[in-house]
C-alpha cells in the first residue's frame, strides 16, 4: 500500500514553469572612468586642460618696467658720468705720471737779517717805519724751474698794526737753485703814540718785539721746457727780534715760516 501511492503534481506547477533566477550584471573589464582610447572617452565630454595662472602683481610690473624703453635724461646722465670718469682717470694718470718723472717739492723760505732804517714819528704823527730784510729762497727741486712774476705784495705787522709794505723783485730760479733777496719795505702806521708805548711795555715785560710777515708772489711753474698756468705762492713768516730802535743793530732771536700754494 505504501508502495502504490502516486504523486500528482499540482496544476500551477504544470501551468509556469519555474523561472530562471536574476542575472547580476556582469562588471566591464576595465572601470568606466578608466577607460580609454585615441579619440578620448566617448562616454564624457571632451576636457581642456585648465590655463596656467597668472604671474603675481610683482612679476607683472617687473616685465613692464624690462620692456619700457629708457628715457633721454638717463641716457644723457649715464653719459656724462662716463665721460667725467674718463677724464677724472686720464688727469689721475697724467698727474701720477708727472709726479714720478719730475718728483716735485716745495720751496723753502727764511728770513736771515732784518735792519731798521727808519722808526720814528713823522710831522702828522704816524709812525714812519723803513725795515730792510734779508730772505733766503731755495728751490730744492732737480727738474722743475721757478719764474717769480710781477704783483707781489710784501708786510710787516705788529699784532694786527701793518708797519710797512714793499714788493718781491721778479726773477727765474733754476733747478736746485739758492738765491738770497734784499727787499726794502716802508710805511706808515697810525696811532703812533699808543703803538709807542704798546711796543715798550712789550720791551720791558719780554725783551723782545714779535713780527709777522705776509707775503704773495705770483709765479709759473715751468717743467723741463714746458711753463704751466701762473700759481701764487703764500709765505707767512714769524720773527722774534730784541728792539726797533732806528740805526741800531738788531739782533733776530727766532725765525720760522710756512708755505702755502693757491692755484
Amino acid at each position: 500500500m505504501g508502495d502504490n501511492q502516486k504523486i500528482h503534481p499540482l496544476h500551477h506547477d504544470l501551468e509556469s514553469p519555474p523561472s530562471p533566477p536574476p542575472q547580476q550584471p556582469s562588471a566591464p573589464l576595465v572601470p568606466r572612468n578608466m577607460s580609454r582610447s585615441d579619440k578620448g572617452n566617448p562616454e564624457l565630454p571632451e576636457q581642456q586642460p585648465p590655463p596656467p595662472p597668472p604671474p603675481p602683481p610683482q612679476q607683472q610690473s617687473k616685465v613692464q618696467r624690462k620692456r619700457r624703453p629708457r628715457s633721454c635724461c638717463c641716457k644723457f646722465l649715464c653719459w656724462f658720468i662716463s665721460i667725467l670718469l674718463i677724464l677724472a682717470v686720464a688727469i689721475g694718470a697724467t698727474v701720477g705720471i708727472l709726479f714720478l718723472v719730475f718728483r716735485p717739492k716745495l720751496p723753502k723760505y727764511s728770513v736771515d737779517e732784518i735792519g731798521v732804517t727808519r722808526f720814528d714819528l713823522s710831522k702828522n704823527e704816524s709812525l714812519s717805519v723803513t725795515f730792510n730784510l734779508t730772505i733766503t729762497a731755495r728751490n730744492p727741486n732737480k727738474r722743475i724751474g721757478i719764474d717769480y712774476r710781477g704783483g707781489s705784495h710784501i708786510s710787516a705787522w705788529y699784532n694786527d698794526t701793518k708797519l710797512c709794505e714793499g714788493s718781491l723783485p721778479k726773477f727765474y730760479q733754476g733747478h736746485h737753485n739758492t738765491t738770497v733777496l734784499n727787499i726794502p719795505l716802508s710805511g706808515e702806521a697810525d696811532n703812533a703814540t699808543s703803538l709807542e708805548n704798546s711796543l715798550e711795555q712789550q720791551l720791558q715785560q719780554s725783551g723782545s718785539v714779535p713780527l709777522r710777515l705776509k707775503a704773495k708772489q705770483p709765479v709759473r711753474i715751468k717743467l723741463g721746457k714746458l711753463k704751466l698756468f701762473k700759481i701764487t705762492f703764500r709765505v707767512r713768516c714769524w720773527i722774534v727780534v730784541d728792539s726797533l730802535n732806528a740805526n741800531n743793530s738788531i739782533r733776530m732771536k727766532s725765525s720760522s715760516c710756512k708755505f702755502r700754494l693757491k692755484l
